[in-house]
């Protein structure tokens, strides 16, 4: 594979992500765009090849508590499927590290499926440990 550049969007760069689109389990809404793009502690990078078609993306979203200090919830990973097994999804995960520590994060962190491998050893190469399972309980609020 060519060479892979990691950059980081911000408000203004929502044809970016919409230009992304089939990295997203659906189409980018710009809206929601625009308002994920404008938070200063939403994170979007974006990896693309050296002709700029976008490879992946990494998002994370920084979370605060009183008695905990800030950590970085890696929300979502994505690799388009014809750039998998090549360090993509590390690259992206070991940027977003790299923003969190910048940012003052005590940790990192992110939930996966137990059979989810291909995430599993991504996250592993990356420098994660795993932790006892955890069980995660939802809501539905209806739609958006």
């Amino acid at each position: 594979m060519s060479t892979v550049e990691i950059c980081r969007l911000g408000p203004g760069d929502e044809d970016a992500v919409l230009a992304a689109r089939v990295l997203f389990d659906e189409a980018p809404r710009p809206d929601a765009t625009r308002r994920f793009l404008s938070e200063p502690t939403h994170h979007l990078l974006l990896a693309s090849d050296d002709a700029g078609a976008p490879l992946g993306f990494v998002t994370g979203v920084e979370t605060t508590h009183p008695d905990k200090g800030t950590e970085m919830f890696l929300y979502e990973l994505s690799v388009d499927e014809g750039a998998r097994r090549r360090g993509v999804g590390r690259s992206l995960v070991e940027a977003l590290a790299v923003l969190a520590r910048e940012r003052g994060c005590y940790a990192m962190w992110v939930g996966t499926e137990p059979d989810n491998e291909a995430a599993r050893r991504t996250y592993a190469r990356a420098g994660g440990r795993e932790t006892p399972a955890h069980l995660i309980v939802e809501w539905e609020l209806g739609p958006p």
